[in-house]
């Protein structure tokens, strides 16, 4: 098979004897000029972050020693996507974003890093257009009961008792007004072609992101019936009003995914009853297998910036604990694996570590989350010779 072994150079970016880590696979954690890199620091790893845990945002500066600068705090956040950190679509070289808690509901902070000038915005974010101008965003005490570690802690659902609530579900944001409004709601996904499986189910939103230009973005539409483990998924994308709403993956599973370009969405999911990287035409019924010999587990995939590579690693195998980082070329169907990292079986559930490996702008260089080396911290690799040798 066309798998290749190309180990790359790490080195640590952050240091003990805090633990650092950014988050989810599908942000930069690099500023526009590549020397800062945004993450955050929290005293402990082995359980679930409390009502009261603070986590210390701050930036990496790459070219002074890995010199960390302590910039906020938040007491939103989780262990798989952080507090939405990151750099603002409009001012990637100043401006960063990101969750907090207020005293009776969940909102956003926009931070000059330069000046400490401070904007609060009325809703927190889950994904924004590159431009830096529109959010769309969910209830994330909601998420916090129905998928541990993916939501916040320390204030309730209002809609806990209900299933499938009209009135809560997928919100947008403008960053410039602060304006929202209710744009998809639960109960309307769960009564759009409803499954057999959906009946006495809770239902709720997951993974949210805007495709390229912000003109389109996807949700994940989630259920699961009292008393029976698991959940299913189906996927979905819309416009940022929330009409002209399409259904893609509609066979249950669905999970990571990333946009190719505007009309195409890649995403491990089932397809004709078979679990593959499928890339999906958007409003259309067009699927194809992607990597189907090489790609042959889930994880976190992302196009590089020119769309030539996918990043992609997996969960720990079940011998050596190891997770596996690597790139992949379509074009010639090359899988280069390029490091594998021990992650200790206890820290798993909604405290694991994955690796969330996340391109930098130039598509040369990635960052990812590890505790092989006992403690979580934000490592760099140097990916630019692997790159060169398949566009060179």
């Amino acid at each position: 098979m066309p798998i290749v072994q190309r180990p790359c150079p790490v080195t640590r970016a952050t240091e003990g004897p805090f633990h650092h880590f950014f988050g989810y696979y599908d942000k930069c954690p690099w500023d526009a000029t590549g020397r800062y890199l945004l993450c955050m620091r929290v005293a402990f790893m082995h359980r679930p972050p409390g009502p009261e845990d603070i986590a210390v945002i701050g930036i990496v500066d790459l070219q002074e020693g890995n010199r960390w600068h302590p910039l906020a705090e938040t007491t939103a956040w989780n262990w798989q996507q952080g507090t939405h950190l990151q750099w603002l679509g409009s001012a990637p070289d100043r401006l960063i974003i990101f969750n907090t808690r207020e005293r009776d509901h969940f909102a956003a902070v926009i931070l000059d890093v330069r000046t400490g000038q401070r904007r609060l915005l009325p809703r927190p974010i889950y994904a924004l257009s590159a431009d830096g101008r529109q959010a769309v965003t969910l209830n994330f005490a909601r998420v916090a009961r129905t998928r541990p570690g993916y939501g916040y802690v320390g204030l309730p659902d209002p809609w806990e008792k209900d299933p499938a609530p009209a009135e809560d579900g997928i919100y947008h944001m403008d960053l410039g007004t602060g304006q929202s409004r209710l744009i998809v709601s639960i109960g309307q996904m769960a009564s759009f072609q409803p499954e057999p499986s959906m009946e006495g189910a809770e239902h709720w939103f997951n993974h949210l992101q805007f495709n390229p230009s912000g003109t389109r973005f996807i949700f994940l539409h989630r259920w699961r019936r009292p008393g029976i483990p698991g959940w299913q998924t189906r996927l979905f994308t819309a416009n940022p009003d929330g009409s002209e709403i399409c259904l893609l993956g509609r066979e249950g599973l669905v999970s990571h995914f990333d946009w190719r370009d505007d009309e195409h969405v890649l995403a491990w999911s089932r397809h004709r009853g078979e679990d593959h990287f499928h890339l999906y035409r958007d409003r259309s019924q067009d699927v194809e297998v992607v990597g189907p010999d090489v790609l042959l587990q889930d994880g976190h995939c992302s196009y590089s910036p020119d769309r030539r590579w996918i990043l992609n690693d997996t969960y720990p195998d079940p011998e050596r604990h190891e997770r596996t980082l690597m790139l992949y070329h379509p074009a010639s169907n090359t899988r280069f694996d390029l490091g594998r990292f021990y992650a200790a079986p206890e820290i798993t559930g909604e405290i694991r570590c994955d690796l969330h490996p996340r391109w930098s702008r130039d598509g040369t260089r990635i960052s990812f989350d590890s505790i092989h080396e006992g403690q979580r911290h934000v490592y760099l690799m140097d990916v630019s010779e692997v790159i060169g040798e398949m566009t060179g």
